[in-house]
């Protein structure tokens, strides 16, 4: 008996071809966080990855209850977005997690989607070797006003995912108003980050 192994296609760069997943939780189409989701995906796209892009002001992601349901089925036993999206991040070789920063921390979008992810706890193990990239933004300058954004995003990733690896973080600082990212470094910062997964 012949068992025939297919390779994953390469890119024209000579890397495998990877599938991104790129969650934004910007609240705004077209708000900063998402501009710069656009340019990763761009980047991405160039260098010949799959790439999937999710807004999740346009699903249905409820807040977790808590009630560990989860554990006899296997999956949250609410019937909206959530599980086809926890779904989704367990099927991709690089994520991107993108989010406004609103007092200090993660937006209620994406929050509630990491909190949901509980569903899954036992498969966590699945994230081993997952690359993963944070997009944050925010009207204040200072990259340090948003260290505790990163420490949740981290805490979600480097301390629950065994074997996770960050990539990077994109820093668009200094955009309040919409679309003012787009004269910004960050925009370069996004699309050069694309096009090294």
């Amino acid at each position: 008996m012949y068992v025939v192994e297919f390779a994953r296609p390469v890119c024209y760069n000579g890397n495998v071809m990877k599938h991104v997943l790129i969650i934004s939780a910007s609240p705004r189409k077209a708000g900063n966080s998402d501009i710069l989701c656009d340019e990763f995906a761009r980047g991405a796209q160039e260098a010949g990855h799959d790439v999937e892009k999710i807004r999740l002001a346009e699903k249905d992601v409820g807040y977790c209850l808590g009630c560990y349901a989860c554990r006899k089925l296997g999956k949250c036993f609410k019937k909206d977005d959530a599980n086809g999206l926890v779904e989704k991040m367990m099927s991709a070789d690089t994520i991107v997690l993108s989010t406004p920063v609103y007092f200090y921390s993660m937006d209620a979008q994406l929050k509630a989607l990491i909190d949901r992810s509980v569903s899954r706890w036992n498969d966590f193990g699945r994230f081993t070797g997952t690359e993963f990239w944070f997009i944050v933004t925010a009207a204040d300058g200072n990259r340090d006003m948003m260290n505790a954004t990163l420490e949740g995003l981290r805490g979600f990733t480097r301390d629950c995912m065994d074997g996770a690896v960050e990539r990077g973080v994109i820093y668009g600082t200094g955009a309040y108003e919409k679309g003012e990212i787009r004269n910004l470094p960050a925009m370069h910062e996004a699309y050069e980050a694309g096009k090294n997964v």
